[in-house]
């Protein structure tokens, strides 16, 4: 798509995504979180906006919009409520990889459907055992005539409960070194052997499902296997996720932007000793620092977001947007609730709630210790002597 088309696509659909935040999401958010109830209804609206079909290509019914139109949606979700961002998250690094890695047939056959909302996916990838260490997970797939048949758990899996077909990631050779050459990906829709288990009770990302993935003897085609290519799935996953990473940044920059809005708004409103708490010095530094901790972290999800557009390999990039800006977001909502004092504590304000949900970026993705330890192991190389 030509880039005049695309900036005339985000003129429109960002502004439509805002008002569809404040006029339905907002809301209805408090409840939704208190009750930790699924937002079908707003899932379905969001069906119904495209959201489902960001990154499907227009070809397959889709939006096929660019990674930073992508990211800049879920920035304006997650200042309405976080956890709204949650289905079509993982559902389109699903789709992402279906469109770049899926053989003709299977584009055929899934995008449309997933490009609506008809179908609707998520990841499996993290285990019981371990989530960070995509090597070193236990699910097989073995090979049984014209199918695989797959066995393990899958934990933590956004839309486990309401999503009905997954990116899964298995072994497929349990023997070749190094250990991440052995995974493939396939497209699962549950049935007979793919099941739902316990739904996780969260501190917060609430209302949104996640929960247990179960495969016991499941039974896949070997036309689901992506690209038709066993020994592919950790590097598709892996792009995946340089995606992935981008959204959970705008996610973090969402949140943090909505605790900053609360926090100035207020610390202009709130008095004491007879003068708004805005005029006091030590109030004006910690929304500085907070305004300034936004626009950085913004900056640098958007540049993570174009290098990506432009084709890069962004794993550097995208995880240092993921890192910082999941880290200010844990800061900036802190920060909130210290400028509402006791009404920043209490659910009658949602500082509370982006406090509680602003750790899921710091740990989601994969954990910000393992953040560090990939962005420098990159550094290294590029400074090699």
């Amino acid at each position: 798509m030509a880039l005049d088309d695309m900036q005339e696509i985000r003129a429109q659909l960002i502004p439509a995504v805002k008002d569809f935040v404040r006029k339905e999401v907002i809301p209805k958010a408090a409840q939704h979180d208190e009750e930790d109830t699924y937002p079908a209804e707003l899932v379905d609206q969001m069906a119904e906006i495209g959201l489902f079909g960001m990154v499907v290509p227009e070809k397959y019914g889709g939006m096929g919009l660019d990674i930073l139109t992508f990211s800049m949606v879920f920035e304006e979700l997650s200042k309405g409520w976080m956890s709204i961002t949650g289905p079509i998250g993982t559902h389109s690094m699903l789709a992402f990889a279906i469109s770049k890695y899926g053989t003709d047939e299977q584009k055929q056959r899934w995008l449309p459907d997933l490009a609506t909302g008809k179908k609707r996916g998520g990841l499996a990838l993290t285990e019981p055992s371990g989530g960070s260490d995509v090597a070193g997970i236990k699910t097989s797939a073995m090979h049984d005539g014209e199918e695989y048949v797959i066995n393990g758990t899958k934990q933590f899996i956004t839309n486990g409960q309401h999503g009905n077909v997954f990116l899964l990631a298995a072994k497929t050779d349990t023997e070749i070194n190094p250990q991440h050459k052995g995974i493939s990906a396939f497209i699962a829709e549950k049935g007979p052997g793919l099941s739902s288990g316990a739904k996780l009770n969260k501190l917060g990302y609430r209302g949104v499902d996640t929960a247990e993935l179960i495969l016991k003897d499941y039974r896949i085609s070997s036309d689901e296997l992506i690209g038709g290519r066993e020994g592919q799935g950790f590097y598709q996953i892996m792009d995946g996720l340089e995606t992935g990473r981008i959204n959970v940044a705008a996610r973090a920059v969402g949140v943090a932007q909505a605790a900053f809005d609360a926090a100035i708004m207020y610390s202009q409103q709130r008095e004491t000793f007879g003068r708004a708490i805005s005029t006091r010095q030590s109030i004006q530094n910690m929304l500085a620092d907070m305004g300034t901790k936004i626009h950085a972290a913004r900056l640098m999800t958007n540049d993570a977001a174009r290098r990506k557009d432009r084709g890069e390999r962004v794993d550097v990039e995208a995880g240092m947007a993921k890192l910082y800006a999941s880290e200010i977001c844990g800061e900036v909502t802190m920060d909130a609730m210290r400028i509402h004092g006791g009404y920043g504590f209490i659910k009658d304000q949602p500082v509370e709630r982006y406090y509680r949900d602003a750790p899921l970026m710091i740990i989601g993705e994969g954990t910000n210790e393992i953040q560090r330890l990939v962005i420098a192991k990159h550094l290294l190389k590029r400074y090699e002597v």
